[in-house]
């Protein structure tokens, strides 16, 4: 994707604009939620908890609201995951970032992977809500990222992910761009995780990404500015 032709408005649309620290207060979610409807944010990105709250601040926007479902670990089993799953449906979540079973990635038990991948994507068509699937590429082997973007291309989320931002790393360029190359754009691809500033986010979206999960949203938009 190039770049040169973005506005603004444009660029802002590409961003989650995120706040999931476990501190996070009311204060934090309405400031969140004014600075996502003042840039025209596709999504804020928070936790399972704060869905009906930001919603309602978000009410006669077009500012969706994600929650994040089995974060930031993925380890509390699949049946919990998908009770959070439409619970934060029910709140009124409009898309819903997963985040896979790490362990049964590393042990390439790739059928539990995509039984996981497929109950997540019949809830949220359900629902009619987007959905994306968190790998955690820090952990995560090359190969392994390849396999599961390759699983996704078959089950056909709305979005493959790079990181929580939680892990030991985040988003990087050689990531992005194999797991477009592996989808062949049957699937988005967000990237999230150490993306703060314009030169960062530049090259995740000239990877192909096409959604950007950050918390530096305004100073992207600042440094877009002043280029």
């Amino acid at each position: 994707m190039k770049t040169e032709n973005l506005t603004k408005q444009s660029l802002a649309k590409y961003f989650d604009h995120t706040f999931l620290k476990a501190y996070a207060t009311n204060a934090d979610l309405e400031k969140l939620c004014t600075e996502a409807k003042t840039i025209g944010a596709a999504m804020v990105a928070i936790n399972t908890e704060w869905t009906k709250f930001c919603k309602e601040q978000l009410q006669g926007t077009d500012v969706h609201v994600g929650a994040a479902i089995g974060f930031p670990l993925g380890q509390c089993g699949l049946d919990t995951k998908l009770f959070e799953c439409k619970w934060a449906i029910e709140q009124g979540a409009d898309e819903i970032d997963y985040v896979i079973n790490i362990s049964k990635a590393k042990m390439h038990d790739w059928d539990f992977i995509r039984h996981e991948m497929e109950e997540f994507k019949k809830i949220c068509t359900e629902g009619q809500v987007l959905l994306k699937v968190i790998f955690e590429n820090c952990y995560l082997t090359k190969d392994e990222i390849r396999q599961l973007a390759l699983i996704a291309k078959e089950v056909k989320p709305d979005f493959i992910k790079t990181s929580t931002g939680f892990g030991t790393g985040g988003a990087t360029v050689e990531d992005v761009k194999i797991m477009v190359e592996a989808v062949e754009g049957e699937v988005q691809v967000k990237a999230a995780g150490g993306i703060r500033d314009w030169k960062t986010c530049k090259e995740m979206i000239e990877a192909g990404a096409t959604r950007i999960g950050t918390s530096s949203s305004l100073n992207i938009l600042k440094e877009f500015e002043g280029e």
